[in-house]
């Protein structure tokens, strides 16, 4: 599983698309239009009822229902609503269920349903999925509960619309190259499912059993859209090949090849239950308008009129009453006026008589409405349709005649495909819409369509549809400059740093949004230096403390979750702890009013015991938290206490945790956190919080990999002995900790600061006596581990469980909180905008599906759906500030006096290679530098421990008199290993450094037998390991 983030927009507002507009469709009966776009939103829209009125549908090219103002189209169409339904394009939508449903296919592979009229409006709900990206989707009658998709996969399913998950899956993979089954148009009705593809054939289905009924033949490249008619008898494909071909079902053959398009056809549309008129597209932008009604099956007769010209490919057409709606690869959606293909034409009287007959044979309303054009409406002159729109509709079409140009131009005959307008006596060589300008534009808002990664990974470049060049910080989610309109490539430069960062995320823009993806296997493994902060709020750090990135992005993406839940973890401990309240409650002796020392013998009397306490059994005398260790005389061993776990008469220091300290104290990410002096002489010191105590192996002297090894081997001999003794023990009857208690220690230990129990419950509580048969089972049953859900709530079950193992080990215990986010020391507090969201996905086989989408703002309330289908890997982060362990990648190099101007760092085999943390910087290899070849001081006192010395030189650092060169560059003292490798080492082998001084302190050398006496460690394959400071 892994995160998604979709930064905020600047001055973001819903009403528009922001990239290509892929899929429309049309609500006749409550005037609303719907796009889907390639920013994964759907949006709805308020449509002028006059506009799709039925009365309207045939309206003349004379009529202009539109009102204009100041020589303009008036807008009658407004913005009604949106949701943000995909995070991938949106390839096609569909209306089901009475129009009040809107189905929608997307590259995300899932295919969802928004119900924009209910009351879950604002979030679409997903019915299914493919394994690769969903091209079409298809809704049969109204009145049915069901929609067909089709996608790469080469699969069809069929859905159920109330949630019922799949009812039919269709393996469509081509017959002679499977790879070429993938499905990019459908149309379904109830009886008759047709789908087409790469493979260019047309393959019908029957949606109730899944059975092929046939296949037709015949296109000659990719079917991109099918209708289906409403008795099922006739289908309509039309093809990049140029055509637009009909097949009749009961003669299983194609009837009519149309080819009023001279480029790809993509799109096809019909409200026209027998298909009599229809809509088409193709990739020139040419919008064309088909009737063949009344030709008795001729369509040679019917007649095709160039509607509109776009700029750029139109990928979807749809048309209602008197408004016909284009969508291109802009963000913006045009309506062009209706044609009535009724009316007249501009030709020669002998062909209006031919055409006059074709008319003649429609409908009466048609025949009606075709006199009232022909006389003027209302009065005005009559206007037909200009001959230089009419297209031919087949290459067998009558009319317009076929001309051809002999060589003596003595007669007009030259044959033309359909999209040549004909007009006898002149060869006409454009096309020429009737309309030229939409009536209407829908305007869409701009979209990010290019993006940089600069070296730090932390910002980002990106380039919207403006040509507005903007700049993005990405743990602050939000943009923080703007250049204007200038090219990005020429901004790069400006703003880029010599940084070399580990990849933590990866940025996608195809959506139009910046999106951040975060996956666990890298998204912990970028780091930063404290210092390089700029912070509203001053933090205090530690020397050369890092901040892990992807841990600090999370920790305020879930901010408001983890408030959630130590909320509900403070109910869980309440509930629990009223148990052991009134326990402690019952055992607490009355108060005396006189204060009283026992004689000796009392005491004695109380060491020898080993009885049980009892609730109103013999008192102990008060005495104060903390002191009873001390104070106390040793008794008898608790067997039921867990080996390492804190006991309540155990010191408070002893209890801490390495989850809860501060990170200075848990084992550096990437290598062990020893550091180098900061003056020459001194004995390395890690950094550390003040109060707290450094780990026993950080005041160990530098080893090398031989070392460590060795001491590994050590280590893991002396707990097989642990072992063995162990088992001994448990021969003899002796109690050990458990394997429960392993677990505990490793995983989930207590934090560093407890509840202390109170001076009573402390002085009346004796050693209990454990029966041991008892704590047998006890320790059988803890070995068997507990099995915890793998996911979200799994980490709140451990915690739980554990909650519960230590009120049944301590009954008189408050239970404290295991839930330890980082703190702001360690991941700085973020305000992070409210309206980010927040993506949860997970990998399938052949892309992801989405788990969760909510906000920053929402996560917090949408607790129990993350609990459910969150990763646990994200639980153990954000409350438990643990990150998967991995790992860390270092850095080869060799140290070398700059022309011998120094004493050299020697080992006895004469090898000076170091093998270091990539995050190490120039400065702490200096520091191990000034260590390696200055001579401590005679006293042993060291230099630079805080006290005042005499000479300057004295206390300088070594980073003040000593530089380090690479290539002949000087390096910057914040500089790390893998910037330098990257920018100015560019090289596989091992690095090479010259170390110099600038003047400032002068370095003796050391009398040759100095030399062979500091000889460095041994090596382990010619690699020595410098340390690098601990990580956040």
């Amino acid at each position: 599983m892994f995160a998604i983030l979709v930064l905020e927009l600047p001055n973001a507002s819903p009403g528009g698309h922001r990239l290509g507009v892929n899929g429309l469709a049309v609500d006749r009966d409550n005037a609303i239009l719907y796009s889907g776009g390639r920013d994964g939103v759907i949006c709805a829209w308020d449509l002028n009822p006059d506009l799709i009125a039925p009365s309207n549908r045939h309206s003349s090219v004379l009529d202009n229902p539109t009102p204009r103002a100041n020589g303009r189209t008036k807008q009658a169409t407004r913005f009604r609503a949106q949701t943000q339904a995909h995070t991938h394009w949106i390839n096609d939508i569909a209306l089901a269920q009475q129009h009040s449903a809107v189905v929608s296919a997307s590259s995300d592979l899932l295919v969802k349903v928004w119900r924009p009229h209910g009351n879950d409006a604002t979030e679409p709900a997903t019915i299914g999925q493919h394994a690769d990206y969903v091209k079409c989707v298809a809704a049969p009658h109204q009145a049915m509960s069901w929609v067909a998709s089709g996608g790469l996969d080469r699969k069809i399913y069929l859905w159920d619309l109330a949630g019922g998950g799949k009812t039919l899956e269709i393996d469509v993979s081509g017959e002679e190259i499977t790879e070429k089954g993938s499905v990019y148009a459908l149309s379904v009705n109830p009886s008759i499912l047709a789908s087409g593809g790469p493979e260019s054939i047309v393959r019908l289905w029957d949606p109730k059993t899944g059975k092929r009924i046939t296949k037709f033949v015949g296109h000659t490249d990719n079917v991109r859209a099918i209708l289906v008619n409403e008795s099922g008898d006739m289908v309509m494909t039309a093809s990049s090949d140029q055509t637009v071909k009909v097949w009749s079902v009961t003669a299983g053959r194609c009837m009519h090849t149309l080819t009023m398009h001279n480029d790809s056809v993509w799109s096809l549309f019909s409200d026209d239950p027998e298909l009599g008129t229809f809509y088409s597209s193709d990739r020139s932008g040419l919008v064309v308008k088909t009737d063949v009604r009344g030709t008795m099956g001729e369509m040679d007769n019917g007649l095709s009129v160039a509607i509109a010209q776009e700029n750029e490919g139109v990928s979807k057409v749809v048309a209602c009453g008197d408004a016909i709606w284009t969508a291109t690869s802009r963000s913006s959606i045009n309506r062009w006026q209706n044609v009535d293909t009724s009316v007249d034409i501009q030709l020669p009287e002998s062909y209006k008589q031919h055409r006059a007959s074709i008319v003649t044979t429609r409908s009466r309303e048609s025949s009606i409405l075709s006199i009232m054009t022909t006389s003027g409406v209302n009065g005005t002159a009559k206007r037909e349709i200009p001959a230089r729109s009419v297209l031919r509709i087949s290459n067998t079409a009558s009319f317009p005649p076929a001309i051809n140009k002999d060589a003596d131009d003595s007669s007009v005959s030259i044959s033309r495909k359909g999209s040549d307008i004909i007009i006898p006596e002149q060869v006409v060589a454009a096309i020429e819409p009737v309309h030229h300008l939409p009536e209407e534009t829908i305007e869409g808002q701009f979209g990010l369509v290019k993006h940089r990664l600069l070296n730090d990974r932390r910002r980002v470049l990106t380039l919207d549809t403006a040509g507005d060049v903007l700049l993005w910080d990405l743990v602050k989610c939000q943009p923080i400059k703007s250049f204007g309109k200038r090219h990005l490539e020429d901004i790069e430069p400006e703003v880029n740093t010599l940084e070399a960062v580990a990849p933590w995320c990866s940025i996608d823009t195809s959506s139009g949004n910046l999106t951040v993806v975060l996956e666990p296997f890298n998204c912990f493994d970028a780091e930063m230096y404290a210092d390089e902060l700029t912070l509203e709020e001053p933090v205090e750090f530690r020397d050369d403390q890092r901040i892990n990135l992807g841990k600090w992005v999370l920790r305020y993406l879930f901010a408001n979750l983890v408030d959630e839940e130590i909320r509900r973890d403070e109910a869980h401990r309440q509930k629990l702890n009223e148990t052991a309240e009134k326990r402690m409650a019952a055992g607490r002796p009355k108060p005396s009013m006189a204060i009283s020392i026992p004689p000796s013998a009392v005491w004695e009397q109380l060491e020898s015991t080993s009885t049980t306490p009892r609730p109103n059994g013999f008192h102990y005398p008060p005495m104060t938290p903390g002191m009873a260790i001390g104070s106390a005389t040793p008794g008898p061993p608790m067997p039921s206490m867990l080996e390492g776990m804190a006991t309540p008469l155990s010191p408070l220091d002893k209890r801490s945790s390495h989850v809860s300290r501060p990170s200075v104290e848990k084992e550096d990410y990437f290598a062990d956190a020893i550091h180098s002096p900061d003056l020459p002489g001194q004995v390395a010191k890690p950094a550390q919080t003040p109060g707290t105590d450094p780990r026993p192996s950080e005041d160990k002297p530098l080893k090398t990999p031989n070392e460590n090894l060795k001491d590994k081997e050590k280590d893991k001999d002396k707990e097989k002995e642990k072992d063995k003794e162990k088992d001994k023990d448990k021969e003899n009857g002796k109690t050990t900790g458990t394997h429960f208690g392993k677990k505990f220690r490793m995983n989930m230990s207590f934090g560093g600061k407890k509840l202390g129990r109170s001076a009573s419950s402390a002085a009346a509580e004796k050693p209990a006596v454990v029966d041991e048969r008892a704590e047998e089972e006890s320790e059988s049953s803890s070995n068997h581990e507990k099995e915890f859900e793998d996911n979200f709530y799994g980490v709140i079950q451990k915690i739980h469980s554990d909650y519960e193992k230590q009120l049944s080990d301590s009954p008189d215990t408050l239970i404290e909180s295991q839930i330890r986010p980082s703190l702001p020391n360690d991941t700085p507090v973020l305000k992070l905008p409210a309206g980010t969201k927040v993506i949860i996905q997970e990998e399938t086989s052949g892309g992801s599906a989405e788990l969760y989408r909510g906000t920053v703002e929402t996560v917090g309330a949408d607790a129990d759906i993350i609990e459910r289908r969150g990763p646990r890997w994200l639980g153990e982060v954000v409350l438990l500030n643990q990150i998967p362990p991995k790992e860390p990648v270092k850095v080869s190099f060799v140290l070398h006096p700059w022309r011998d101007t120094l004493p050299s760092i020697t080992v006895v085999d004469g090898n000076n290679r170091l093998n270091a943390n990539r995050m190490l910087r120039v400065k702490k290899i200096l520091a191990y530098v000034a260590e390696r070849i200055e001579t401590p001081p005679a006293d042993g006192d060291g230099a630079g421990d805080g006290e005042e010395e005499t000479g300057a030189k004295e206390t300088l650092k070594p980073e003040e008199y000593l530089e380090l060169y690479c290539n002949d560059q000087l390096l910057p003292m914040t500089m790390s290993l893998a910037t330098l490798r990257a920018h100015v080492w560019k090289g596989g082998n091992d690095i090479v450094l010259h170390y110099k001084g600038n003047g400032r302190k002068e370095i003796p050398f050391p009398p040759p037998e100095a030399v062979e006496q500091a000889a460095g460690p041994e090596t382990v394959g010619g690699l020595v390991t410098l340390p690098v400071a601990a990580s956040a």
